[in-house]
């Protein structure tokens, strides 16, 4: 098993830009946030999250993305099983398991809610909902990188309704909304900082 610091380390061996490390560790905290609420095993969820998209730098691109990285992971000795989730999150390898379903649908939903949060007065995810994001979403021009079609049906691939599932997916990072720098100027309890 690959524990979580040397899942951490992978990353901060391969990946220098900070908003990249960010989106990993949105999409581990929501990894882990489902393994808990789906009873998944919460390490094993959540390194696949955190080191998904370790190669990106290194592979930046589709063709390479994650395949090339592949190798990388098992020469490092993480397990097949996250090996694998890592691989399904790109194109051309079947998502069997739960947890490679649940990654595909976290995945592009982070960077969403996180571009949502970032536009808000407060900059926070503290009093980020739902129907912020739902607004958005229906804004093609706002964040058009990020694929609406490929993260509805990823989320009805892992057996969710699309709105409970962002509202999930709210939820588990705001976990870790001071790390991710999407407090703003909220508290947790969502009272004005003084």
């Amino acid at each position: 098993m690959t524990t979580r610091d040397e899942a951490f380390q992978i990353v901060t061996r391969y990946v220098k830009n900070a908003s990249l490390i960010n989106h990993m560790l949105s999409v581990e905290a929501a990894m882990r946030y489902y393994a808990e609420k789906l009873g998944g095993d919460v390490e094993t969820w959540g390194v696949a999250g955190l080191i998904h998209d370790f190669d990106w730098e290194i592979h930046p691109t589709l063709e390479e993305h994650p395949s090339a990285g592949a190798p990388i992971l098992r020469e490092l000795n993480v397990p097949e099983e996250i090996v694998h989730a890592v691989l399904s999150h790109g194109e051309g390898v079947e998502r069997v398991s739960i947890m490679e379903k649940c990654l595909a649908a976290v995945d592009e939903l982070t960077g969403l809610v996180t571009a949502v949060a970032l536009v808000r007065p407060s900059r926070s995810l503290y009093d980020l909902t739902a129907s912020s994001v739902k607004k958005k979403w229906k804004d093609r021009a706002f964040a058009a990188a990020i694929n609406r079609e490929e993260i509805a049906a990823n989320t009805q691939a892992f057996g969710m309704e699309l709105w409970p599932h962002v509202d999930n997916v709210i939820v588990a990072m705001r976990v870790i909304a001071p790390q991710l720098e999407l407090e703003g100027t909220l508290l947790p309890d969502g009272s004005p900082r003084a």
